[in-house]
């Protein structure tokens, strides 16, 4: 199948990773469909890139997310590729500093939406049999001091991931994750100025605290991401499925 048959759907496609990743599959000629909750953020794709089409919803609504669906196949009647992007931060605090809210704020954006996307997702997939991508992340891996909401939910999808793969597996379809070490951008940065706040030491030592966490001493960039994810669901990686796949420099630790 050519590209410009197959469908991509992007969630929080709007900026950073996700816009990246939009970005690599409408240059290669896909069909590419972002939803994202920043309509201002929608905006600037819409006049970069006016051939992908978007819906703005918030994933955390399951009505959003039948709209988001409703919207897919009314442009383009099928899926080919899912990317489950849609992810916040969440709070950087010791476990006994954050507040309940805090925590299910996380998990609801970070862990149900991706359930409820997948779920109207799979159907698309197994007729296409598609390809999908889940973006965890290091902590996923490791687990990460100060982010326990966030590292909860980044190792859930890595199960999920291994459990969808298991399940889809008789129909083609191949699920795998995604666990970006630290992304350059201005998430990282604010991640950053919170977690100096709380340790109550500059920014900048933050940051090379960060960088010598992995073997390379790098920050990774969001292209990095889109270009494995098209890999992800090219013929040349047709036998993987079910993996969880650093792109992180190596990541020794995050606990310093």
């Amino acid at each position: 199948m050519s590209n410009t048959s197959r469908v991509v759907l992007i969630t929080a496609g709007a900026s950073g990773i996700g816009r990246a990743i939009a970005a690599h599959f409408a240059v290669q000629n896909y069909r590419v469909h972002v939803c994202d909750i920043d309509q201002t953020a929608i905006d600037a794709l819409n006049s970069d890139i006016p051939t992908i089409s978007t819906t703005c919803a918030d994933l955390t609504k399951i009505s959003d997310v039948d709209l988001v669906f409703g919207d897919l196949i009314r442009h383009f009647g099928r899926l080919d590729i899912l990317v489950n992007n849609v992810g916040i931060a969440g709070p950087t605090a010791a476990v006994e500093d954050i507040l309940p809210e805090q925590w299910n704020e996380t998990i609801t954006t970070d862990l149900n939406s991706i359930f409820y996307v997948t779920r109207k997702a799979v159907p698309l997939l197994k007729k296409s049999q598609g390809n999908m991508i889940n973006m965890s992340s290091n902590a996923g891996l490791f687990g990460c001091p100060l982010r326990s909401p966030y590292a909860a939910a980044k190792w859930a999808i890595i199960g999920l991931t291994k459990t969808w793969a298991m399940e889809l597996g008789a129909f083609g379809v191949r699920v795998n994750a995604i666990c970006p070490g630290s992304v350059s951008g201005p998430r990282i940065d604010k991640v950053i100025e919170i977690d100096a706040q709380t340790r109550d030491i500059s920014p900048e030592l933050v940051r090379q605290l960060y960088l010598q966490q992995n073997s390379l001493g790098v920050f990774v960039e969001a292209e990095n991401i889109a270009q494995t994810v098209d890999f992800l669901c090219s013929k040349g990686a047709q036998h993987i499925t079910g993996q969880a796949i650093p792109i992180d420099g190596h990541t020794e630790t995050l606990s310093s």
